[in-house]
């Protein structure tokens, strides 16, 4: 007999946590329907030569490839006679960036400019299962692509994206991260990192200060590798210091950077998109509580060309960032010869549900089923009666579950509490006679009769209340 298991490095969830999981899903989906984005959906796998034309190194060694049996035995025929391995012609995607790349090269002249996309499915990455990383996981991205060119403006949208959809979620006090990739390249200049390849190596050790702190980014960068003047690492870890306390604090430090550089044209540009950035997010209803300017957000990813975000939970940083994203200047270069510069954020829902239920923030145990009311079965001879009030109800557009095989009503009762069901809607023979339904309530432990007809009503006005 073989053990029923999971795989390592998957989230397999109970029904009440999936209901959990799914509300999450939904907040998420309706937050990005009301800033006007479009849903797509992509295939879980893609053509190799394009899902790997931009990758390489890890992230390559870290993909699943998808073969058939056939190819699976021709390849293996070839290295049997000396040859050598095919490589697979498909495998699966490990984000949603490069097959959104691949989307909107492919779909270039059907699609409307600017392009704002959502798209939430699962991704696949052969990482080394531990705990809240998972080999299979969903994200939940959202993307404004422009067609030649896209006014930073947009990128101001990101922060009131995520501002509206934690607020929904309501999993505590969050704060936005915000930076920009051009003044860091700038500051970096003035410290005489010019070359390319060398900033992005020290943009991906400042990106991880919050993790390793700065004693290790310190030994780090004057290390072997990076051997950095210590006097430029002490300014650089003093700039990546910085935080602003309020909306009008981080106009004012970024005025001062520009101010105290040598007048670098890519730090003078990140610091006046910056402020317009910041502007627009607080004219977007953003609390100034709920951003800050944070010069150490780099993202480590290096498509990243300007502004940059990372979210927080403020009483639980230990969980990392909840949100992030930024903006890129070209997004499917290799698919396309046009410019289709963009901005956008991703939501890593799998990582982010766990993290919340292991930190306690989340008690899935407490959801509600998705039933909305049974119909318990009183008496055996009203049977088709029965059936008929979940028909009704169902068609009243509430979610009914009707017993078909009863026992002891005592026992139904008990059914429906331990599975979550609210309501439980009683016909009986004297309900019957009266042409009336009894509706009682498992939350507040009291039940009311009503008319037949005004029992969907009825329901509906109860559903619509909270519980207190």
């Amino acid at each position: 007999m073989i053990t029923p298991r999971t795989p390592s490095g998957v989230l397999e969830l109970l029904p009440s946590e999936q209901i959990a999981f799914q509300r999450m899903l939904d907040a998420i989906r309706s937050g990005y329907e009301r800033f006007g984005f479009l849903p797509i959906e992509t295939p879980v796998f893609e053509l190799s030569e394009v899902l790997l034309t931009k990758t390489g190194g890890e992230t390559e060694r870290q993909v699943y490839f998808v073969q058939s049996t056939g190819a699976l035995d021709k390849s293996r025929a070839a290295v049997a006679g000396g040859g050598e391995p095919e490589v697979p012609e498909m495998a699966l995607r490990f984000d949603l960036t490069v097959p959104l790349a691949r989307y909107v090269a492919q779909h270039e002249h059907r699609l409307t400019f600017p392009f704002r996309r959502y798209q939430m499915q699962r991704v696949y990455r052969g990482e080394r299962a531990q705990r809240g990383r998972f080999r299979e996981f969903y994200q939940c991205d959202v993307d404004i692509i422009g067609k030649d060119e896209l006014s930073i403006r947009h990128d101001a949208e990101c922060p009131a994206v995520i501002h509206a959809i934690f607020t929904d979620l309501a999993i505590g006090a969050f704060t936005i991260n915000i930076n920009n990739r051009k003044l860091l390249r700038g500051f970096f200049e003035d410290l005489g990192i010019a070359d390319g390849e060398r900033q992005a190596a020290v943009l991906r050790e400042v990106d991880k200060i919050d993790k390793r702190g700065p004693e290790h980014l310190r030994s780090t960068l004057t290390g072997e590798g990076f051997e950095l003047a210590a006097d430029a690492v002490e300014r650089l870890l003093d700039f990546v210091s910085g935080r602003s306390t309020s909306h009008d604090d981080a106009l004012t430090r970024l005025d001062a950077l520009v101010q105290a550089s040598s007048g670098s044209p890519s730090l003078v540009e990140g610091a006046a998109e910056l402020r317009e950035v910041l502007d627009l997010v607080r004219a977007l209803g953003v609390p100034e509580s709920d951003y800050r300017l944070n010069f150490s957000i780099a993202r480590g990813l290096d498509y990243y060309t300007g502004t940059v975000y990372e979210t927080v939970l403020d009483d639980h940083p230990e969980i990392g960032s909840i949100c992030s994203g930024g903006r890129y200047e070209d997004l499917a270069g290799h698919y396309t010869r046009s410019t289709l510069p963009g901005v956008g954020i991703s939501i890593g829902l799998s990582r982010l549900f766990w993290q919340l239920r292991e930190a306690g923030l989340l008690d899935a145990s407490t959801s509600e089923s998705t039933v909305q009311v049974l119909v318990p079965q009183v008496d055996p001879g009203l049977l088709d009666a029965q059936v008929a009030l979940a028909s009704q109800l169902r068609h009243g557009g509430i979610n009914t579950e009707a017993v078909l095989d009863g026992d002891k009503l005592g026992k139904q009762l008990r059914y429906a509490d331990r599975a979550g069901i609210r309501f439980v809607a009683l016909l009986g023979p004297q309900e019957v006679a009266d042409g009336t339904v009894t509706i009682k309530d498992l939350r507040r432990q009291d039940q009311f009769t009503v008319p037949r007809d005004e029992v969907v009503s009825a329901l509906r006005v109860e559903l619509a209340q909270p519980l207190v």
